[in-house]
Parts: structure tokens; sequence; C-alpha cells
């Protein structure tokens, strides 16, 4: 019975970061894989608003270069609003968001709760 244990529990520790970020999207918290997505794109966000601000400055145009600066502003203060929110609370492990939603098997959660 221990090694059917074993294999659940390294079946959980083996879930893809596809399916930890989709986890992560409807589970309460945020797990790992979840923030390192979100500052991927945050960052790809970043970058496409510089390039975008660069273009406008070579266009002279005042009205562009004011709007794509206060989006160049939003997406900063969201990003560093969300890190300290994060850094407040904390991240949340993927198991404990398996466990949250109910997606974890029955002995893995009576061997979480004996550890």
């Amino acid at each position: 019975m221990d090694g059917q244990q074993e294999q659940r529990k390294s079946e959980i520790e083996d879930v893809s970061s596809a399916k930890a970020v989709l986890l992560g999207a409807f589970a309460p918290g945020v797990n790992g894989p979840t923030w390192n997505t979100l500052k991927f794109i945050l960052l790809v966000l970043g970058l496409c608003l510089i390039a975008m601000l660069a273009l406008a400055f070579t266009r002279s145009d005042i009205a562009l270069i004011l709007h794509i600066g206060f989006l160049v502003l939003i997406a900063l203060v969201l990003f560093f609003l969300m890190s300290r929110f994060l850094e407040e609370t904390g991240l949340v492990s993927i198991e404990h968001q398996m466990q949250e939603m109910g997606l974890m098997p029955k002995d893995c959660k009576e061997t979480s709760k004996k550890s």
C-alpha cells in the first residue's frame, strides 16, 4: 500500500507547468508557475510598450507619446502592486491548491494531513 501512496504522491509532484497555471487561475492563491507566467507576460507587455514609445518619438507626435507613456506607467504600477501583494501574502503550493479544489486523491489527502 505504501507503493501506491508514493506513486500517487509522485503523480501530484509531476504536475506540468501548464496545468499548474490553469489550476492557479481557478484556485485561491497564486502558485509559483502562475506568478512566473504573469511576470513573463508583463515583461513582454513592457517591451512592446517601450517599442511603441520609441516609434512614437520618431513620429514626434506629443499626444501619442503621452498616451503610450501613460500605458507604460500603468504597466509598471500594476507590476509593482502585484509584486508587493505577493510579497506580503506569499505563494501557495500546487498541492494546497489541489486540496482546496478537491482534485487531490483521497489517499494523498490523508497522508498530507498526518505529516
